[in-house]
């Protein structure tokens, strides 16, 4: 070994082995110690190899020597899978010791190549030798369901992977030793054996793209974040999108008042809501609810700011055209002054990919203000999530304190409801605010109403008022004081005279 690279090594050995894999990186709380042996367990098509690929190209753009030894996969077929990512192997020794065509010859003794007819010593051998004419940083070994099935006893297999932990990190090198977990049970004495253990499986829900999970089982030496972290692998690799965690996230901010652009509507809210809370709101399809919305991240815009809305259920063009109807006009984008609009396929996104996409719009792009709408749509994207509701709780916790104003759109099931109508999620104890928007049937038209009906951080109006749109925008009528029964959708009318005042108030 050269000095340049020695000291490339020792310089890597201070800190840690990144593995190429951002969100990874993140979970290990910076990467892998190096000059240990890791454990990436999970069922074929997990995503391991590609895993451990990015691993081998992270150390190959860092200078350092990588080998990648195959007891299960060609190197043809290595090679082909890497050029589907759009990845170049170049720097990356590849040790094929799967079978060779000269075991399908007639002179065999054989027909198929089964790698218990093969001597132990022999594969061994092969990897001592490829390690000493390499000197590998890093190694990948792929896989030890192989190397079992070679041992034919537990007992010879966890000395053999022993014999092989302690000379590979005699070498200097960083391990990757993958399980296919083909076995009939979990092999507890291998994850006592390697220093960190990596487990990663696959859920196929009844419909929809399958969901991928990430959790690490133990890390030596290391802290990281415990949990499950969804994942995915695309074109170009594995993403990993590490579980929200709130109370890592803190920042300092003005307190200040967030408006609507309406003056009657920041009226009923006493003003405005302050920033860094979330407003719900609530109601049947159709009666008002995103429009309000938009409205926040339109005014946002207007002054400069940055707003992020995720779209479940509406198409971009059906929302702008209806925008640019009531004068609610801004630039989309992700920079100040503008909104980026991003649709939602709810079968596509898990939830910590989505939990991903508005930590990206907040820290990256600084928005200031987020719209998700609907909340229906996010709980038809993770119909088999347990613990959705404690999910949202995170997210929203988690843009409270980085000061972002958060609006959220609940559609109740069906159109004139009444005051009890169900809702698909009980969002309402999460939220800051709520502001409950009616159908109510009046001299032979159907009408909407809106009121709010919560606020912790501050006064609002008690008063329920009209709701309608027309070519200036959003407007709201005088409170219905006339009317007994809006919430309920058939309200009766009354007379001035049957008010009776007390302490103030109409009763």
């Amino acid at each position: 070994m050269n000095m340049r690279t020695e000291n490339k090594s020792n310089s890597i050995a201070e800190g840690r082995c990144t593995t190429g894999i951002e969100g990874l990186d993140l979970v290990l709380g910076g990467g892998l110690i190096p000059r240990q042996l890791y454990l990436v367990e999970g069922n074929p098509g997990s995503g391991k190899t590609t895993m451990s690929l990015q691993f081998l190209i992270e150390g190959a753009r860092l200078g350092e020597k990588c080998l990648y030894i195959t007891l299960s996969e060609t190197e043809a077929e290595l090679r082909a899978g890497a050029r589907t990512h759009g990845w170049n192997l170049a720097g990356i020794e590849i040790v094929e010791l799967t079978a060779n065509e000269d075991s399908l010859e007639r002179e065999a003794q054989v027909t198929m190549y089964h790698p218990a007819e093969v001597e132990l010593g022999d594969l061994t051998n092969s990897v001592l030798e490829a390690v000493e004419a390499i000197s590998p940083a890093r190694v990948v070994f792929d896989s030890l369901s192989e190397l079992k099935l070679l041992a034919q006893s537990s007992l010879r297999y966890r000395r053999q992977v022993l014999a092989l932990k302690q000379y590979l990190i005699s070498k200097g090198c960083t391990v990757l030793m993958l399980d296919d977990k083909t076995t009939e049970e979990a092999d507890l004495q291998l994850q006592s054996i390697a220093h960190g253990v990596i487990n990663l499986s696959q859920h196929f829900p009844d419909y929809g793209k399958e969901r991928r999970r990430l959790n690490v089982i133990k890390m030596r030496g290391a802290r990281f974040h415990g949990g499950y972290h969804d994942f995915a692998i695309e074109t170009g690799g594995v993403r990993i999108f590490p579980r929200l965690i709130a109370g890592d996230q803190d920042a300092h901010f003005a307190s200040q008042q967030i408006t609507s652009g309406v003056p009657a509507f920041d009226a009923l809210l006493g003003g405005g809501v302050e920033r860094g809370t979330s407003t719900l709101l609530l109601g049947p399809a159709g009666s008002g609810k995103s429009t309000i919305a938009m409205s926040y991240s339109a005014t946002a815009a207007n002054e400069g700011k940055h707003a992020a809305a995720f779209l479940f259920d509406e198409g971009i063009d059906t929302l702008m055209a209806r925008c640019r109807a009531l004068k609610l006009n801004f630039e989309e984008g992700t920079g100040p002054g503008q909104v980026d609009i991003r649709t939602v396929d709810p079968a596509e996104v898990s939830p910590g990919e989505f939990a991903h996409m508005v930590r990206t719009a907040v820290e990256k792009d600084k928005a200031e203000i987020v719209l998700i709408d609907s909340l229906n749509g996010y709980l038809n994207a993770m119909p088999d999530e347990p613990f959705l509701t404690a999910q949202l709780h995170e997210l929203l916790s988690y843009l409270g304190r980085r000061g972002v104003t958060t609006f959220l759109v609940v559609s109740q099931h069906g159109m004139v409801v009444g005051s009890n109508a169900p809702t698909p999620i009980d969002t309402s104890y999460l939220a800051d605010c709520v502001v409950l928007h009616r159908y109510y049937e009046h001299r032979g038209a159907v009408k909407k109403a809106v009121s709010v009906v919560k606020k912790r951080s501050g006064k609002h109006e008690e008063s329920i008022r009209g709701l309608y749109f027309d070519e200036q925008g959003i407007q709201l009528t005088e409170p219905l004081s006339q009317l007994r029964g809006v919430l309920t959708g058939v309200p009766i009318e009354i007379q001035e005279n049957e008010f009776q005042l007390k302490d103030g108030r109409a009763s």
